[in-house]
């Protein structure tokens, strides 16, 4: 696994894949951040084939994957992991790049943004939260809800109200398992295979440390300089979304002078494993426009 050096001489690792047809040498690479907070990017996969036709670069951020955990809380946060998302552009030589960010590393991808607006040609910001916007919309609760027919429900409630106030680490891996299905748009083998992963890929520290060090002011401050970003921006949600729903999307589109939304039906928190071949087709004719 490559590695590159970060901006406090920090060894974090990233892993490339390679474009899988002849055409991806013309297009040029999508780096790709997972969310979680602090979630072993390996749960993205292969974003339901966009490895297609262009390579993609994950980086493992700190503490978690083959990266080793930060020297200072602050490592964590959001700010900081854009910062090591700018090191990372500059040890792979891009002037410019295309970046796709999924749940929790939309705020990362906005950080990223606000400081550095030049570097981006393309923003894609997958089934994002507004807790950057201030907001927290009703509308995952409601989808959640809307589903109370489906035979996983009643466990999943349970896990739902139990999880907040759960610090055992082994018991929060096994109400996440239980409430798992409220992200996916289906409760099949695609989905029960992709969910079974996640309580062992969740990093506790880098999780805690996401959202640390960033007071009201600074919070407003990106929102700010997100007016001035002129790269277009793709906001993805789905309709089955009962993690973050389909509001927040709007409202982080709405932060951008060149943001748009795409909700997907029949998509829940996770579109490249619920339908690949609808999220798939949206992502690339984006990227692909000038």
């Amino acid at each position: 696994m490559p590695h590159y050096t970060s901006y406090d001489d920090a060894e974090l690792a990233y892993r490339v894949l390679e474009a899988r047809t002849g055409d991806g040498a013309a297009r040029p690479p999508l780096i790709c951040l997972a969310g979680g907070p602090g979630r072993d990017a390996a749960y993205l996969g292969d974003l339901g084939g966009l490895d297609s036709h262009r390579a993609l670069i994950i980086p493992d951020s700190r503490g978690t994957g083959g990266s080793p955990p930060a020297a200072a809380p602050s490592g964590y946060s959001f700010p900081g992991l854009a910062e090591d998302l700018e090191a990372l552009r500059a040890h792979l030589g891009l002037e410019r790049f295309a970046l796709l960010a999924h749940d929790a590393a939309a705020a990362t991808a906005q950080a990223y943004a606000a400081a550095h607006p030049e570097r981006l040609t393309h923003l894609v910001l997958v089934c994002p939260g507004a807790r950057m916007q201030g907001e927290l919309p009703q509308d995952a609760r409601e989808i959640f809800e809307a589903r109370a027919t489906e035979p996983w429900w009643p466990d999943a409630y349970v896990a739902v109200q139990l999880l907040p106030d759960t610090t055992d680490m082994d018991e929060v891996r096994q109400l996440l398992l239980q409430a798992a299905p409220m992200a996916y748009g289906r409760w099949d083998e695609p989905q029960r295979a992709h969910a079974a992963s996640e309580g062992e890929q969740l990093g506790p520290v880098p999780r805690a440390g996401f959202w640390q060090g960033v007071d009201e002011a600074a919070r407003r401050a990106v929102l700010v300089r997100l007016r001035e970003v002129p790269c277009p921006v793709l906001v993805v949600t789905g309709d089955r979304d009962a993690v973050t729903g389909m509001r927040a999307g709007e409202l982080v589109a709405e932060s951008f002078p060149h943001g748009r939304v795409r909700p997907l039906h029949g998509v829940g928190h996770y579109p490249w494993v619920d339908e690949p071949e609808l999220f798939r087709p949206v992502v690339e004719e984006f990227l692909d426009a000038p």
